[in-house]
């Protein structure tokens, strides 16, 4: 019949109320691995079309003024994707014209197909197959148009984020730069930790990156001749977008901080990143940590630059509590902990 799984395909209703016509039909079907379901009596047609049939297959006895009344109102209830298979069998002596004029009145959604009996099991089989197929395109057509609008919005919804997300980045460096030149080189430098992770995430073909993935595109445009001062370490977690774009973007501020100010900026300077899971509480707990040794001596700053109020307050969204940010005499050292759940798809939890 079809490559495609009976699963995906609908069932009929048959309704043929004269002697055993309803369970001939309804067994052949069976035969044929067609899904069907018939309906006896008025009480019957009435909980089965509310069961929305993909087809209705009725002989010429059905169609009584009530039988035709209540297709009808089923057939105004459908979406404006579906046009439903209504097949028809009449007797020979029958005046198809005329039954065909009224039932297009009565059920102007439905897509009309007029058999004479006798009809052949086969020929029978064959028109129901394929307008199952008929229906199975039908609901392709409106899951994609459904699709389609999903991705829209959810693009709409992306570009804003990104757009607002620019905008906070460019304002804030704004207000730190003493200079056009440094406003340009630290704008830029920003965009492109911002470009870097969404790049990682579409890479990852999906809404979830590997969290390691995300250091490693952080880190490395900081190596030279392939030497990092920074070493980065933690086992293999997966992580959300959201949390991969704001810890990338803060780990950046950190690096971009360390090497104005900190470890990086002295030639035996380097940092320690290491993240870890705590799983002795419910759900388990993500600690990371960061920790500068080897830079010139550290004082705590009389006031935050952009770099320490964005960390501050990204971390502390992202996790529910903001990171512990210590200048020790021997180097920075700023940690951030909160529930795994805050970060992690629910599917990597299971």
């Amino acid at each position: 019949m079809t490559d495609a799984p009976e699963s995906e395909l609908d069932w009929v209703l048959v309704l043929a109320p004269f002697r055993k016509d309803s369970d001939y039909i309804a067994a052949f079907l069976r035969e044929q691995r067609v899904a069907v379901k018939a309906a006896k009596l008025d009480d019957d047609l009435e909980l089965l079309l509310g069961q929305s049939p993909g087809i209705i297959a009725i002989t010429h006895e059905a169609l009584s003024a009530s039988v035709v009344d209540r297709i009808g109102k089923h057939l105004v209830e459908q979406p404006d994707w579906s046009e439903v298979p209504i097949i028809v069998l009449l007797e020979r002596s029958a005046s198809i014209s005329r039954i065909r004029n009224h039932l297009e009145h009565a059920w102007p959604g439905a897509r009309l197909l007029f058999h004479t009996r006798p009809i052949k099991p086969l020929e029978l089989v064959n028109a129901i197959q394929s307008n199952l197929l008929v229906r199975l395109r039908q609901r392709q057509v409106r899951d994609s148009i459904e699709r389609e609008r999903e991705l829209r919005l959810e693009l709409n919804h992306r570009v804003k984020n990104i757009l607002a997300s620019v905008t906070s980045i460019f304002q804030m460096t704004r207000r730190g730069a003493a200079t056009v030149e440094d406003l340009s080189a630290d704008f830029s430098s920003r965009l492109q930790a911002l470009a870097d992770v969404h790049s990682a995430v579409f890479e990852a073909g999906g809404e979830e990156v590997s969290f390691s993935a995300v250091v490693e595109l952080t880190v490395s445009p900081y190596r030279s001749s392939g030497i990092s001062r920074i070493a980065a370490h933690g086992p293999e977690l997966v992580v959300n977008r959201d949390a991969a774009t704001t810890i990338a973007l803060c780990l950046h501020e950190l690096i971009t901080n360390a090497i104005k100010y900190g470890a990086l900026s002295q030639a035996a300077g380097t940092v320690d990143l290491t993240w870890a899971l705590d799983d002795s509480e419910t759900g388990g707990r993500f600690l990371m940590s960061w920790v500068e040794t080897g830079g010139p001596g550290v004082r705590e700053p009389t006031r935050q630059g952009y770099g320490t109020r964005y960390i501050r307050s990204a971390l502390g969204s992202l996790f529910g509590s903001p990171p512990e940010m210590t200048y020790a005499p021997a180097g920075f050292r700023c940690q951030a902990t909160g529930p795994l759940s805050r970060i992690t798809p629910a599917d990597a939890r299971t």
